[in-house]
């Protein structure tokens, strides 16, 4: 076909569910990504015409149902309290909307086994941001152990500590259950982090042995809180490595300090979330720190890595790198390591097991 006779590139149409940070930061990537943002909707209509005009959305609805009748929207962005993800996602996926969903997908695991079974009957594109993943040195770091440059592996110590809710004042309807879901700190934050390990490693956590701690029973908003404030847990996987995690939302100082070190037996890899342009190198003899430079990174790293060596990449750039991907998995591409419906069952599955853990003094196996 001459090329002054093809058809423009698809503009897909973005709806999003939602209107706190989260709904700003995909909006943004949205836009990013060259996509059109067609309709919003959230909680109330005042809520939902606010959401439109701060946003720029270009149509707004006054419900979920509303929205899903409109057939130009191709993808739902759903951006809402963790205990809504299961009905507006099963929803979305049976009026033949895509969806991108935050994590935790669902606070079940039979809720998440349903999503991902809808998606797949429906031949639907489902994702779920677990968006560290995105970040070029993370990418740098899977491709070093991958080609075997760490050795065998054997342990990794890894951390994601905020202080967010340190204080009694502090308050959001995250510590609710009702809202939340049974697991805070480690279903929101947690999640994360035993994503990006499985994912950096490839391998798997089997069992595992928990223990959790409700700093604040009671808040200013909040009382007879539940869901913990941080988590400790040794870990066991497929291949042999251990490995100890700490989860905390009220370490003093912290603002998102995701960290994690994989050691094998020749070398180990540290990657700080806060400083991503960055990679530690440790050998028994010498050690040294690789910086984000396209040039010298793996393919799979080297293509998520847009800016010159030197400019910073951080968070956002990660974010709309994960949309830019989903999009490209709903135009019929399989980009490599997007996390989809499958990933964020598992992240529930292991979330399960973390409670069960918890509540019973007990190693638990992880189900596969």
């Amino acid at each position: 076909m001459d090329e002054a006779t093809k058809a423009p590139p698809r503009i897909l149409q973005a709806a999003v569910v939602g209107s706190g940070f989260m709904a700003t930061v995909h909006s943004r990537a949205i836009r990013s990504a060259g996509a059109r943002l067609a309709a919003g909707t959230s909680s109330t209509p005042e809520r939902s015409r606010a959401s439109a005009a701060r946003l720029g959305l270009a149509s707004t609805y006054d419900t979920f149902e509303a929205l899903l009748t409109d057939d130009s929207v191709d993808v739902v962005h759903i951006c809402t309290p963790n205990a809504t993800h299961h009905g507006l996602a099963a929803a979305a996926l049976r009026a033949g909307k895509h969806v991108v969903c935050e994590k935790p997908l669902t606070t079940g695991v039979g809720d998440a086994r349903e999503l991902l079974a809808l998606a797949d009957t429906g031949g639907l594109c489902g994702t779920v941001p677990f968006v560290y993943r995105f970040h070029p040195m993370v990418r740098e770091a899977r491709a070093r152990i991958a080609a075997g440059h760490t050795g065998r592996l054997l342990t990794v110590q890894a951390s994601y500590l905020q202080d967010w809710l340190l204080a009694v004042g502090d308050d959001n309807w995250r510590v609710d259950e009702q809202h939340g879901g049974p697991s805070r700190a480690f279903a929101d934050i947690g999640s994360h982090l035993c994503d990006l390990l499985e994912f950096v490693s490839g391998q798997r956590i089997i069992r595992l042995n928990a223990t959790k701690r409700t700093v604040h029973a009671d808040r200013s908003i909040h009382s007879n809180i539940a869901t913990e404030d941080l988590v400790a847990l040794l870990v066991e996987f497929d291949a042999g490595m251990l490995g100890t995690l700490l989860i905390s939302q009220v370490a003093p100082g912290h603002k998102n300090a995701l960290v994690f070190e994989v050691s094998g037996t020749e070398e180990s890899v540290r990657f700080e979330q806060e400083t991503p342009d960055a990679l530690w190198l440790g050998r028994r003899k010498g050690n040294r720190v690789l910086q984000r430079d396209p040039a010298q990174l793996s393919a799979d790293a080297a293509r998520l890595s847009l800016l010159p060596a030197g400019h910073p990449m951080g968070y956002q750039d990660a974010f709309n790198a994960f949309i830019s991907d989903s999009y490209a998995a709903i135009d019929g591409a399989d980009p490599e390591g997007l996390p989809r419906f499958a990933d964020g069952l598992r992240a529930v599955r292991v979330t399960a097991a973390v409670l069960q853990s918890a509540a019973t003094g007990h190693w638990v196996e992880v189900a596969p």
